[in-house]
């Protein structure tokens, strides 16, 4: 039988993406000292912005090319005070160019659009768009309606063949639930990508930039020149930077995907990258920087709503568990017996506040059980198990057969397990049970197979097929939630009080 597996690929998430000496060709980039303005280190492609070689311009002043007035006001007023990239037109050899200023310590890296790159849509022509997708957005009451119409409103937007949202889980899985897709595309709606499709230092990358923009996955690296920054002796840091070059395994996972462009855009929930919203094309498609802010918008829109959802559930939960927990502790007080209160015959029951099918109390020599266990000497054998754990607070697991094999023979009614200490010494408990949830996932390709070495092992490829893979995932109960974990250790903390009160009283 299948057990759930974590796919958070270690060999995917040890890979540096931020110290890369390449950018994509849409643009250019200049890394200047935040003092002198002088150019310590630019994208070779500056021959053309600046009509001059790349080898001549390093070194030189950016005011000998470009009118830098703007860019002087914006370090005042931001340099130090603001990690965000900060937006400005700068006048380069005739041309007015959009640029993104970083301030770093040390340095400002500008991210200056192409110059010869059409613009699709102007901010204005999409500002009615934008007003609507806003409200479109806002006015969803559930996160199922937030992310169709994000998914909805930002294709409009951007004009990608297919966009799709989907949402980590607690192994950082992510699931498709919504989409919105024309012409070839495939279609990934329920289904489920491994982790190590957007690997760890992917997900960090995500916490400092709001999208990553691959108009054209054939691109030509451009190279910095030169390769080591004079400042630091070592790579450029471009973890903010959207012109950074890609990895080679990622081109090639978009070839196989048959996506062309794509652009992926944030979704964050209490400081945590919660969820992605992807958009691909077959053929390359660029957005200009004023339409790549309409994404940071939209992405911060989405955030919000989704934030409001999630926290308005988690208030019902706590809400509903604070009642609960009342409840349970005024029948205690009541019955001036921990056991008469937890678990009476009539009335809030320990077992049915924490949603368990089956509850066992190990109390002053008591062996109390109600609904559905394993056997006596299981349960025997799993308290001396808790006992020899390193922990004195509530334990919990949604996978108990993964942990303590003895219980396989009743995994259909003990595959998660809360276990709240009375007296661990004593080895006195209270265990509510969760049952087994069967689980069908629909991978989005075999996701076993993410990584896929040469024989000689010098390279790797990402997996060739998406086509759903079914997998049957068994051993696993639904997870206690923070909610309740939280009143458990409550429940624990009171029961402990209790005790200590009668024995002062006797």
């Amino acid at each position: 039988m299948a057990k759930k597996t974590t796919y958070d690929s270690e060999f995917c998430g040890s890979l540096p993406l931020n110290y890369i000496n390449v950018v994509q060709s849409y643009g250019y980039l200049l890394v200047l000292d935040q003092v002198s303005f002088h150019i310590l280190q630019l994208s070779e492609n500056c021959t053309d912005l600046f009509q001059e070689d790349f080898h001549e311009i390093t070194g030189k002043e950016l005011g000998k090319f470009a009118d830098v007035e703007q860019l002087k006001d914006l370090q005042r007023r931001f340099a130090g005070r603001s990690k965000e990239k900060i937006p400005l037109t700068l006048s380069i050899s005739g041309r007015r160019l959009l640029a993104l200023a970083h301030f770093k310590d040390a340095l400002i890296i500008l991210e200056i659009e192409g110059a010869d790159q059409p613009v699709e849509r102007s901010f204005t022509n999409v500002y009615e768009e934008v007003k609507y997708a806003m409200a479109a957005i806002e006015a969803a009451e559930t996160i199922e309606d937030a992310s169709r119409a994000a998914v909805h409103e930002l294709r409009k937007i951007t004009g990608f063949n297919g966009v799709m949202m989907y949402r980590f889980d607690e192994d950082w899985n992510g699931k498709v639930i919504a989409e919105e897709k024309e012409g070839d595309l495939e279609h990934y709606l329920g289904h489920t990508f491994p982790a190590s499709d957007v690997p760890k230092q992917a997900r960090e990358l995500y916490l400092k930039n709001s999208y990553r923009l691959i108009p054209d996955r054939e691109y030509l690296p451009v190279r910095l020149y030169p390769v080591i920054n004079p400042v630091t002796n070592a790579f450029i840091d471009l973890s903010d930077c959207n012109l950074r070059g890609v990895a080679a395994v990622h081109l090639e996972y978009l070839k196989n995907m048959n996506v062309n462009a794509s652009m992926s855009i944030r979704v964050i929930y209490n400081n945590t990258l919660w969820g992605l919203i992807a958009c691909h094309h077959q053929t390359p498609h660029y957005l200009n920087f004023e339409l790549c802010s309409v994404c940071e918008l939209v992405s911060s829109v989405i955030s919000n709503r989704i934030a409001a959802i999630l926290n308005t559930d988690v208030f019902e939960r706590e809400r509903e568990l604070q009642r609960q927990q009342t409840g349970l502790i005024a029948q205690v007080y009541a019955a001036h017996d921990v056991l008469a209160g937890l678990m009476p015959e009539q009335g809030i029951h320990f077992m049915a506040a924490f949603r368990a099918t089956g509850a066992i109390a190990v109390y002053q020599g008591i062996y109390h059980v109600t609904g559905d266990v394993p056997e006596k000497d299981t349960v025997e054998n799993l308290l001396l198990w808790l006992q020899n754990k390193n922990t004195d607070g509530v334990f919990s697991t949604d996978r108990l057969p993964e942990l303590f094999d003895e219980i396989i023979p009743f995994t259909a009614i003990a595959s998660g397990l809360m276990a709240i200490p009375i007296d661990k010494e004593r080895g006195e408990y209270l265990l509510a049970f969760r049952p087994e949830v069967v689980q069908t996932i629909n991978w989005g390709g075999n996701p076993g197979k993410t990584i896929n070495f040469d024989p000689d092992g010098t390279k790797y490829h990402p997996r060739a097929s998406f086509k759903i893979w079914k997998e049957q995932v068994y051993q696993t109960a639904e997870a206690w939630n923070k909610q309740e974990l939280d009143t458990a250790e409550n429940l624990r903390t009171f029961i402990y009080e209790f005790k200590t009160k009668q024995a002062n009283y006797n």
